[in-house]
């Protein structure tokens, strides 16, 4: 005899299967009174649903990654225009064959920053190939944007070392899809930016920041508030990148201004090197630097 839930089971699928009838025969799929509630697509992407969506984007990879045992994350944000250094050679190779000087221009900046890929890749080395040695409650998990650049290179240094690692992409309009090194189960797609960074912020106990746009600086002074704020509990923020983000933030002048504290200057700390900075987070939270004493 079938169980309540087989039961369950069989109505959900025969719910969609509907659906999908409608979409392989290529009819449009109209508006339907009699449809369950939960399988009609019109009713869900209504603007009175909107709290049911915001729902659902926080509960699925939430269940999800807690079926995986990602409990603590150490995020790492970072520029999507960053590529590894092979690719920008290319790049300025094609540009100077182009001519056009403002092509070579770009090229020669993305091949400048191209280090930081590396660097990012060797930090989500570290940390995974640290990890590993833990018992599993114990360990971090790389957790990226899951997009291209710094976010593909954090994702590919835990994916090097055959860890699980988490990617949190977003819809944008030119349809940025999941980096390849992501744990197939783990790559979850957004449509809101807030519950996206929110799942960031759920599991993290570390950030690391690399350079980066607007999107980065959003998610960066985001915690930092968060934090300052007692929002969210302290932890490690790391500034990658000493000169880049030095020449971009002087902020100190929140400080003199008076619209900041000077131990809020306390918050984050700078950093070059991908070691220096894992035992930066090693320290924080007063853990072992070699990895055999985490076992």
């Amino acid at each position: 005899m079938e169980t309540t839930q087989q039961l369950s089971e069989q109505r959900l699928a025969d719910a969609w299967a509907e659906l999908q009838a409608h979409s392989s025969n290529g009819n449009a799929l109209q508006a339907d009174a009699y449809r369950l509630a939960f399988a009609d697509p019109e009713f869900l992407l209504r603007r009175e649903t909107r709290g049911i969506r915001f729902q659902l984007e926080l509960l699925k990879p939430d269940l999800a990654q807690s079926e995986q045992g990602i409990d603590n994350t150490v995020v790492v944000y970072g520029s999507a225009r960053l590529r590894e250094p092979a690719l920008a050679r290319e790049h300025l190779a094609e540009a100077q064959a182009s001519g056009d000087a403002r092509a070579i221009a770009r090229a020669k900046t993305l091949l400048r920053n191209a280090h930081y890929y590396d660097k990012a890749r060797e930090f989500a080395r570290i940390a995974a190939r640290y990890s590993k040695h833990c018992a599993r409650e114990d360990q971090l998990f790389i957790c990226t944007g899951g997009g291209p650049g710094i976010m593909e290179a954090a994702n590919r240094g835990a994916h090097d070392e055959g860890c699980l690692n988490v990617g949190l992409n977003i819809t944008l309009p030119h349809e940025q899809s999941g980096n390849r090194y992501i744990t197939p189960e783990l790559s979850f797609k957004f449509h809101y930016f807030a519950l996206r960074k929110m799942h960031f912020m759920m599991r993290a106990k570390a950030l690391a920041v690399f350079p980066g746009g607007f999107g980065t600086l959003d998610e960066l002074f985001e915690v930092i508030t968060l934090v300052q704020c007692k929002k969210a509990k302290p932890v490690p923020i790391v500034l990658f990148g000493s000169e880049y983000w030095k020449r971009l933030l002087n902020l100190e002048v929140l400080v003199e201004e008076g619209t900041i504290s000077p131990e809020d200057l306390n918050l984050f700390t700078y950093q070059d090197d991908p070691q220096a900075a894992w035992d930066y987070i090693l320290d924080f939270y007063n853990l072992p630097h070699v990895e055999s004493r985490c076992d």
